[in-house]
């Protein structure tokens, strides 16, 4: 045997008698009266390797029982030992821990004055750079102003005036509703001309069917806001003299807007509570010559022709200064009078020109060429020119 090996001792098994008690099954069987079972050839105990191998695998954690005895209990593991508690100090003395920590490590001035790691301070702002910038900022701001200002003009006040022009041809309608009884052609037609109050309403057929606008009587700002506004001692609709209307061009509602897109015979209709009135643009600088091969060629001119005297300074438009307030004259650019029984029925309209500007005037005149009592469901056939 080699000196490393570890010797077997095989030990004889013990017989275990049964208890008195007990009896086999030989006993059992002969007291019955049977033969008694064969008795059966006892089983040889393994070799030992194979109950060494049997007994030492790595989960059984046991060591193989000696030769020909019983394997015995496996050995008790022993029980984890806990680590001891660690006690936790109180935060006032980790407070004074890290107090200590803070001033060795953060403390330092060498750690806070290391230029290395400091941007550079900025330079100092100069006069000019501050002239400069205080421009820029106050020309940001004015131009955010003016911005607001334009969209007010344009947009705000046309919503604003929109509604006022509502309201002011409502109240006309309902006017002209209550009164049924019929109007005597014959008899001269009466206005109650009241400031901001309409009295009539204007159509240009040209700029479409949606083109119409009540006529009130002023023309101050807050008359203009509502809509066209009447000259206060200029004709009324159909006489003779100068009925002469003004109307803003941009925002307000702006109904004169487009104006300048006129031309020489289009019709201007106004309607009154008992007549409808149909004036005509006159004809326009350096249109008088040849005038009456136009005349035949169009319809719409056919009662549009230049005035002469005294009207030999009225067109159909004009730009003029604010202060050239002879336009509306019943006899306009005429200096001397004229008989109204000699006066021609104008119609003047007037606005600022160019547009967001007031330092012009641009005008137009027109002709009265025809007239048509109001009857139920009657529409002048001017009306459908386009």
């Amino acid at each position: 045997m080699a000196p490393d090996a570890e010797e077997t001792t095989y030990v004889e098994p013990v017989r275990v008698e049964p208890p008195a008690g007990r009896r086999g099954s030989s006993e059992v069987a002969a007291r019955l009266g049977g033969a008694p079972p064969p008795a059966s050839p006892r089983p040889r105990p393994a070799p030992p390797e194979a109950d060494a191998t049997r007994y030492t695998n790595a989960f059984s954690g046991s060591l193989p029982p000696p030769p020909g005895g019983r394997p015995g209990p496996p050995p008790r593991r022993p029980r984890p030992v806990d680590p001891p508690t660690e006690v936790i100090a109180p935060v006032d003395d980790l407070d004074d821990e890290y107090e200590d920590y803070d001033d060795e490590y953060y403390e330092d001035d060498d750690y806070y004055d290391d230029e290395d790691d400091q941007p550079p301070p900025p330079p100092p702002d100069s006069a000019m750079r501050k002239t400069v910038r205080t421009i820029g900022e106050l020309l940001i701001t004015a131009g955010l102003v003016i911005l607001l200002f334009v969209v007010y003009e344009v947009y705000v006040t046309d919503l604003i005036s929109a509604g006022k022009q509502d309201d002011a041809t409502q109240a006309l309608d309902d006017q002209w509703n209550s009164n049924t009884v019929e109007a005597d052609p014959q008899r001269h037609v009466q206005y109650d001309l009241l400031d901001g109050q309409a009295f009539a309403k204007m159509y240009i057929p040209v700029f479409g069917p949606d083109y119409k606008f009540s006529i009130v009587e002023g023309t101050t700002d807050r008359d203009l806001e509502i809509g066209p506004g009447h000259y206060k001692g200029t004709a009324l609709p159909g006489d003779p003299g100068n009925f002469s209307v003004a109307g803003h061009r941009v925002g307000k509602g702006a109904p004169f807007n487009d104006l300048d897109l006129l031309n020489s015979c289009d019709a201007i209709v106004v309607e009154t509570q008992t007549q409808w009135f149909v004036y005509r643009v006159l004809p326009k600088v350096g249109e008088a010559e040849g005038w009456a091969q136009r005349q035949g060629g169009d319809p719409k001119c056919a009662k549009v022709a230049p005035l002469g005297a005294p009207y030999d300074k009225t067109v159909g438009q004009e730009i003029v200064l604010p202060t050239q307030g002879e336009v509306i004259s019943p006899v306009p650019h005429f200096e001397g009078e004229v008989p109204a029984a000699q006066q021609a029925a104008l119609m003047t309209l007037t606005t600022c020109h160019p547009r967001f500007s007031d330092r012009q005037r641009l005008i137009v005149h027109s002709v009265l060429t025809m007239s048509y009592p109001k009857a139920p469901g009657f529409v002048p056939e001017e009306m459908k020119e386009q």
